[in-house]
This record gives C-alpha cells, structure tokens and sequence, in this order.
C-alpha cells in the first residue's frame, strides 16, 4: 500500500516543512518525511556520539534452531565484528533477530531508548549475560563448570550467548544445536539479573546551544569514560574569531569527563554558526546499542579494543531575534522522533506544523514529539531566521517481530538481498539476520500510514533535555 502526505507551514519566524511517504510490504519498508522545497537544507545535521563502525561479518558462530509458526529453521547463530571509524574493532550480538541484516552497514553508537531495548523489561538481563559469557568471559572451562557443560569451544560459547540473547530480545523460542552450547543458553537464561544500561562513551549535552555575540554561549558538558577528549575548534576558527574557552573564557584543547566548554564568539560577529567536534579513544561500554540508519538489525556490544570515539555539539547566534538551538533523539517509548527546540534569543521562536503553531520563548525550550509508524523513514527540515536550517534524517526502529505489539505477520515469497536464516556454512552477514531460508522472514504490514492525522506532544521544559 503506498500513501503521500505533503504540507508546507510557514508561519511567524520559523519555518516547519513536512513531506511524508510510506510503502511497507513485509519486511521492505520505504518512506520518507521530505522537506517542501528544501533546496537550501544542508547535509543532515542529526546529533551522533560515541562510537561509529562498519559491520564486518559474523566472525564466531554455531548453529541454533528456531521454532516458528512456520515450522523449524537452522540459522547461524554468534558474534559479528565492526570496525570502529578512526580505529578499533567492536564484537557485537544481534538483538533483533528477525529483521536483515545489511552488509558494510554502517552503525551508530546508541542509547537504549533510541531501539527496541528502550521498551523491553529484560533489556538489563541482556546485558548480564553479556558482562557473564563470552567474550567477556574467556576462560571457557571455568564458563562450561558454571553452565554444566561437558566442554565449550568458541563456537559453542558465542552461539549459547547469543541463543540467550534472543530469547530475551526477541522473545524468540529457540535452541542452540550443538548440547553443550544448549546447556550454556539454558544456563544463561536462568542465572540472568537485571542490571542498569551502561553509559555512553562520549555524549556532549547538550549538543546545540545559541546566543548572542560577546557572550559564551553553553555550557557543553563533556560525558566521557575515556580519561581525556581533544577539542577541535570550528574549521573556520582563524577567519570568524570563534574560540573555544572554559568558564573562566581561557581557550581549551582538551577536557575531561565532567568539563564544561563554551563557544566564544566575537561581539562584531555577524549572524551565524559554528561547530565543535569532540574525540577520544577508550574502550566502548559492554552493553551499549549500536544502530543502522539503513535498516540493519540492531546489535548490542559485547567487547571493545581501544577505540576512536567521537561527538559534535553546535552553537548559533544573532545579535537580535529568535536564535534557535535544535537537537533530536529516537524515543522508542512514545513512538517517534523528539525534536528539542531551544532559544536564547530575545524574541519567540515560532514554527507551524499539522495546522498548529508553537512558540518557543526567549531563554526556553520545548520537546516535540513526532509520531512515526515503525520502519518509516524520515528526512524533514526546520527553518528559522538569519538563515537557520538543519535537517533531520533517519529510520524510526523501535520493534522486533517477538515484542508482541499485534502486528499482522507476512511472509515474502521470494529471497531478498537482506533475508532472514540460513546455515552455520553461510558465515556472512546473512546469519542472525540473513540468508536464503525464507520461512522465518517476518515483516510488519502497516497499511496506510497518514502522518497528518497523528497528534504532536508538546513538552514545556525551561532547560532542554539532551539525552545521549
């Protein structure tokens, strides 16, 4: 089924702009939300920290079998390796299971709320049994000792783990083949406590501010478990005379986790916008999520080397009117993207979007919420004065086939380049989420999806959340 939605709101001094289309057929979903008329939208500007990587293949595997309505299918079953931008090697496990996985995707260091993770009540035993298995836990006669296991290789080791996984993560009814590999799974399973998600590993909050000239505008704070980040003054530093200062308005290259930093723009500066780009190397929290903006299923890591980690934070200014600063994060919880929308101007900020008009005040800010259909794609635009626009683009994927959200099931009827199953000889990126076996492909039919008729949260806050 294939609907479009499109409107343009222009109203007071921001500018909205919204294009929706969506086309679902089982696990093939193509939509997007198009700025009307965005021939002035720059690259997407959407807020990313921590680690970045480009899934390499599933390194570690066994074989497990998976019970299904449609009968009984062997899949390969393990740890996947990434590989870090800027270096470093991640392993990660699959935690949705019945979605494709792409190859050379590339993935995004996440927070639990951005995935389906954010609305499972069992997401803190996943990551207990990956602080309590392999590879965390190496030693694999000790580990087959505590699971009443025979023996363990590797294969058996990684295949348990990730059999334990699945049925926490996707609430999937499935075995591993292999007895002893069984044994670890059941064990596991069973031993599995709750714990916390653990931190990221290098968040800046928030990571959009504004003001006006001759002021510091922030403060920035540094959340990092490396032991210190450089800081990259803006590419334009030498020409704009923008600094990067601490409170007391010295200039900063480094910080720690915990420092504040501040943009500091010249009085005489005119209208503008600069960015500040934060790294470190540290190894990644075992436990973080690690998304795909290319509908790669979502993997949870499970080991880190020493790795590149990265973040950006922005600031505008004006000397007079509306200066907004605008930030957005996946919100699995509410079922759509939150767009915060701060302004330190001294006039409102004010945009127009399905028939209404909010109004940002001078030093506040508001959380929107927009609603999104599970899968959809979004690209949407936001304008304001002094020739403000940032863009937003992304795939809202908060479900896996075993959340039990009462969504009709489809099955394909041919093989696709991104399939579900397959054997442990297919020892790519098929496994855990791609081969040839059809029967377990599952997909979501949404129908008709009208974006227009879906309400908007508006959240009043006088300091903008910033989440990671």
């Amino acid at each position: 089924m294939f609907a479009s939605f499109s409107a343009r709101w222009t109203r007071g001094r921001g500018t909205f702009r919204l294009a929706a289309a969506t086309l679902v057929s089982g696990l093939v979903a193509a939509g997007a939300l198009a700025g009307a008329g965005t021939a002035t939208a720059q690259e997407p500007t959407q807020t990313q920290a921590g680690a970045s990587a480009t899934i390499g293949g599933l390194k570690t595997y066994g074989a497990a079998v998976i019970h299904d309505a449609t009968g009984d299918v062997q899949v390969s079953a393990g740890l996947f390796e990434m590989s870090v931008d800027g270096g470093g090697m991640l392993q990660t496990y699959c935690v949705d299971l019945h979605n494709p996985t792409q190859r050379d995707a590339k993935y995004q260091e996440t927070s639990w709320s951005g995935t389906s993770l954010g609305t499972n009540k069992n997401a803190g035993k996943i990551r207990w049994i990956l602080e309590n298995s392999y590879p965390q836990v190496n030693d694999l006669a000790t580990l087959a000792a505590e699971a009443g296991a025979k023996g363990l290789t590797e294969q058996d080791a990684a295949a348990g783990t990730q059999v334990a996984i699945w049925r926490y993560s996707d609430g999937a009814q499935v075995d591993a083949v292999d007895p002893q590999a069984e044994k670890l799974a059941d064990y596991l399973e069973k031993a599995a406590v709750s714990v916390p998600e653990p931190q990221a590993s290098l968040t800046l909050d928030p990571p959009a501010v504004s003001g006006h000239p001759g002021e510091l505008l922030g403060p920035v704070t540094v959340h990092t478990n490396a032991t210190g980040v450089t800081l990259t003054p803006p590419a334009d530093a030498a020409t704009t005379g923008v600094r990067i200062v601490g409170k007391d308005g010295k200039p900063l290259t480094s910080a720690v986790n915990g420092s504040q930093v501040f943009f500091d723009v010249p009085e005489d500066a005119a209208a503008g916008s600069a960015e500040l780009t934060v790294q470190a190397s540290t190894t990644v929290p075992v436990g973080r999520a690690f998304t795909s903006d290319s509908r790669s299923q979502t993997q949870i890591l499970a080991g880190s080397s020493e790795s590149t980690v990265s973040a950006t934070a922005s600031a505008t200014w004006a000397k007079k009117g509306a200066i907004p600063a605008l930030a957005a994060a996946k919100n699995c919880a509410k079922g759509g993207l939150d767009i915060t929308a701060a302004n330190q101007g001294d006039e409102p900020f004010t945009f127009s979007l399905m028939e209404a008009t909010y109004s940002i005040p001078a030093g506040e800010s508001r959380t929107v919420t927009i609603p999104l259909q599970e899968d959809q794609q979004y690209d949407f635009t936001i304008t304001g004065p002094n020739g403000f626009d940032q863009r937003f683009t992304g795939i809202l994927d908060c479900r896996t086939q075993g959340s039990g959200n009462g969504d009709v099931v489809q099955t394909l009827a041919e093989p696709s380049p991104a399939t579900v199953g397959g054997t442990a000889d297919d020892a790519n990126l098929a496994a855990t989420g791609g081969s040839s076996v059809t029967p377990l492909i599952a997909g979501v039919a949404i129908g008709l999806v009208v974006i227009g008729g879906a309400a908007l949260v508006l959240v009043g806050k006088k300091n903008a959340p910033t989440g990671e």
